[in-house]
């Protein structure tokens, strides 16, 4: 089932005569636990449209659906109220609070929507075992590797009942084999139901998905089994 569904979807930034057409009438379908990876060069428009999914930009045309809700249609509380409790973001830059250990900076989210501390940090502490971080709990974030920073900030955006979770070059700033590590943490958040949408123009992460979806210029430029989906395994 189609827990995302995009159609005619259009984003256009300046005023006439000016405009530029970061997203350019996409039509798109993903699966609940699926694992996609927007594939493109930078300007490609695969940012944007991760944006889109998250409720973090608005369309300027068309219409996308999440798990049934038109976007659209909610309030920025609202938007704001899904992405807290349902849409969790990992981004290049990692956004960790220095001054906090991993297990505050990925319990965080939970305090902010009112979840009572111990039961916060509890949570915290499950969600960084996913991520094979079950002992770093207690460390901050620059007595950790850049790769354990990643994963804590994939712990942060998982914690709780989050279905979907949206990357933006979570492997741009790391080394190959941390990359790699990267990526094999988000493939097995799949594997347990997450759906996953990574944007990257790394050829190499494609493995790890189910479909590459191509962009240039705003546009999809094609659709592809990632070799995750064609092998039948996970990488």
């Amino acid at each position: 089932m189609a827990g995302i569904r995009i159609s005619g979807a259009r984003r256009t930034y300046g005023s006439s005569g000016g405009e530029v057409h970061a997203v350019d009438g996409i039509d798109l379908k993903i699966a609940d636990g699926e694992f996609v990876v927007l594939m493109g060069a930078s300007g490609s428009g695969k940012t944007t449209l991760l944006n889109l999914i998250g409720g973090l930009d608005r369309l300027s045309a068309g219409r996308l659906e999440v798990w049934g809700t038109d976007l659209a249609g909610l309030s920025e509380a609202r938007l704001a109220g899904l992405r807290m409790t349902s849409i969790g973001f990992v981004f290049q830059e990692l956004n960790l609070l220095p001054e906090l250990t991993l297990q505050e900076n990925v319990a965080l989210p939970l305090e902010g929507a009112g979840v009572p501390r111990a039961e916060a940090r509890r949570r915290a502490d499950e969600a960084l075992a996913r991520v094979d971080l079950a002992e770093l709990g207690p460390r901050f974030p620059d007595e950790v590797s850049g790769g354990q920073q990643q994963r804590a900030a994939i712990a942060r955006a998982v914690v709780g009942e989050r279905r979907l979770l949206l990357a933006d070059e979570p492997t741009g700033a790391l080394d190959s084999a941390t990359g790699t590590q990267v990526m094999r943490t988000l493939r097995e958040l799949c594997d347990s139901g997450v759906t996953v949408v990574v944007s990257t123009h790394n050829p190499a992460n494609a493995q790890y998905a189910d479909r590459v979806v191509r962009m240039r210029d705003g546009r999809i430029d094609g659709i592809t089994a990632g070799n995750s989906a064609t092998t039948g395994r996970s990488a």
